[in-house]
């Protein structure tokens, strides 16, 4: 392979071949890289090709169905990405920032079992401000939620409090209680009958406790739980044919008394209130749109108790 490493070699490369570059990193396909670019799967390999040749260095490597970065691949996508960014921000600073101009597409990964309380609410504020953006939301996966803020797969994410690491950043936008939602022919529930229950519990995770279970813990409370599923929405509509009880959070329980026909109880012992957090990567501290977005998503989640 021929590489050029000259001053001459370095002004005739084309920078968009590093916005390539990025895309295809953080897709980990040329597919779905050329769909988020806007062009062919052909144009994604050309520019791959040229950046090849210029740097010495197959750079992705077939894996399956996508792709894997090589060693050299993977020490330049940090840079890369941060002098994007970089450019990003200083052409953004040379002009008034408009997100009805500036921002066309927000991701956002999220709970499955938060996603029917917190996207309405999201969609909605961003309709109001930016109307023309487009909205994407993604399973959270917690273990790869630093991976992905990093790697600039989700603009944000929204999750119950957690710790973080020390290139993320966190902000309590949302609180709430817990409630017990139960069929509308039940009229009364104790501690005894809450104990003594089954249970229907709401996860996105294949195993391990669900949200309430880790307030229940610090009380050593242990509960029946015979169903378990990864919607509210799903799990209301089994409570309210059976005898099962569910504990969710109040916000979302309200919205779906009526019209399934529940009974919601306050909690008979006490389980710590949900705190819901906004999540970013550090490198968005000061980005006009991550501060647009931050903003907009905290005035979006203010919803009347």
């Amino acid at each position: 392979m021929n590489v050029d490493h000259s001053a001459e070699g370095w002004n005739r490369l084309d920078l968009n071949l590093f916005r390539v570059f990025d895309v295809v990193y953080t897709e980990r396909s040329l597919s779905r890289a050329a769909t988020v670019l806007c062009v062919t799967q052909s144009a994604v390999s050309h520019a791959l090709s040229r950046l090849r040749d210029h740097l010495g260095d197959v750079l992705f490597t077939r894996q399956g169905r996508g792709v894997a970065p090589t060693q050299l691949a993977v020490q330049l996508a940090p840079s890369v990405r941060e002098a994007l960014a970089g450019l990003s921000r200083a052409l953004l600073e040379g002009r008034e920032f408009d997100p009805r101009r500036d921002v066309a597409r927000v991701a956002l990964a999220l709970p499955d079992e938060l996603e029917a309380l917190l996207l309405p609410a999201v969609f909605a504020g961003l309709q109001e401000s930016a109307p023309e953006v487009s909205l994407a939301a993604f399973r959270l996966e917690r273990p790869q939620l630093r991976g992905d803020l990093a790697a600039g797969r989700f603009d944000l994410a929204l999750d119950v409090a957690r710790p973080v690491e020390d290139d993320l950043r966190s902000e309590r936008v949302l609180s709430d209680s817990f409630c017990v939602v139960a069929a509308r022919k039940r009229r009364h529930l104790d501690r005894e009958g809450y104990l003594a229950g089954r249970h229907v519990a709401v996860s996105s995770r294949r195993t391990g406790p669900a949200l309430e279970d880790f307030r229940f813990g610090v009380e050593g409370v242990r509960r029946n739980v015979v169903v378990r599923c990864q919607r509210y929405e799903t799990a209301c509509r089994i409570v309210a044919t059976s005898d099962l009880l569910l504990t969710m959070p109040r916000r979302l329980a309200e919205a779906r008394r009526r019209s399934l026909d529940l009974r919601v109880f306050a909690p008979p012992l006490r389980i710590p209130g949900i705190g819901i957090h906004l999540y970013w990567h550090r490198r968005s501290d000061e980005s006009p749109v991550s501060r647009w977005l931050r903003a907009e998503l905290k005035r979006s989640l203010a919803l009347p108790s």
